[in-house]
C-alpha cells in the first residue's frame, strides 16, 4: 500500500472514532478530486453545493463505512454520484456531461499522448473538456484519473463490469488526447499539474456531523 493510502486508511478509522483532525485529513486528501468528479456532472455554478451534501453524508454514515483507502474513495464517489443525480432530477436538467439523465442513472493509456491527457485532467480547463466525451468515457476516465480509482472500484461506483470501465477509460483518453493537442491552453498546462492526490490544503467549512466527529456547518466549505 502506498503512503498516502496507507495515511488515508488510518486517518479514515480514527475519524470513525471520532477524530475531528484525522477527518480534516481525509476532506483534505479526498474533497479536491471528488469535486472534479461531480463538477463534470452538474457544471460549476452548482458543484460546490452538490459536493458539500455529498460530504454531509459521508460524516453522517462514516460509522457504517468498511475498508481501505481505495474503498473509502469509491464509496465517496458513489455517494457524490447520487447527490449529483438526485441535484439533476430536482432541477430538470441534463448532466454537464454528454447524454441525459436517463442514461446517467442507468449506467490506462498506451500511447504518450493519452498519458499526457491524464496528467493534464487534474486542470480546471483540461476538466473542460471532458464534458465533449460520451457520457460513459467521461465518467470513466475522471473516476480512475481525476477521483484515483482502481476499475474494479470505479465499476462498483457506476454499477459495471470492470472490463467496461477499462474499455470506456481508454477511449475517453483517447479522445482527450486529440482534444488537448487542439487546445494549447490544456496542453500548455502539463508542466505545472498538481499530484494524482493533491497535496494538503486547507478545506473549506461546512457544517458535518457524523458518528461523534462534529465539524463546523457553513453554506460552502470554504474554511474546513
Amino acid at each position: 500500500m502506498l503512503g498516502d493510502d496507507a495515511e488515508l486508511t488510518a486517518a479514515v478509522l480514527a475519524a470513525q472514532d471520532g477524530d475531528e483532525t484525522a477527518f480534516r485529513t481525509v476532506y483534505r486528501a479526498v474533497h479536491p478530486r471528488l469535486l472534479g468528479y461531480v463538477r463534470t456532472l452538474v457544471g460549476d455554478p452548482d458543484a460546490e453545493d452538490v459536493t458539500s451534501e455529498a460530504w454531509l453524508q459521508i460524516a453522517r454514515d462514516l460509522e457504517r463505512f468498511s475498508g481501505d483507502a481505495d474503498r473509502f474513495r469509491g464509496w465517496a464517489a458513489r455517494i457524490a454520484r447520487n447527490r449529483a443525480l438526485d441535484h439533476i432530477r430536482m432541477r430538470g436538467r441534463r448532466p454537464a456531461i454528454g447524454g441525459d439523465e436517463t442514461e446517467l442513472t442507468g449506467r490506462a493509456a498506451e500511447s504518450d499522448t493519452a498519458g499526457e491527457a491524464i496528467e493534464a485532467l487534474a486542470t480546471g480547463s483540461a476538466l473542460s473538456l471532458i464534458a465533449q466525451l460520451p457520457q460513459d468515457q467521461a465518467e470513466a476516465v475522471v473516476l480512475r484519473v481525476v477521483v484515483g480509482l482502481d476499475a474494479k472500484t470505479a465499476a462498483e461506483t457506476l454499477g459495471k463490469r470492470p472490463g467496461a470501465v477499462r474499455t470506456a477509460a481508454h477511449r475517453g483518453l483517447k479522445r482527450l488526447a486529440e482534444l488537448i493537442g487542439a487546445d494549447p491552453e490544456s496542453a500548455g498546462s502539463l508542466s505545472s499539474v498538481p499530484p494524482q492526490r493533491p497535496p494538503h490544503a486547507e478545506p473549506r467549512t461546512r457544517a458535518v456531523t457524523s458518528a461523534g466527529v462534529t465539524h463546523t456547518r457553513s453554506r460552502t466549505q470554504k474554511d474546513m
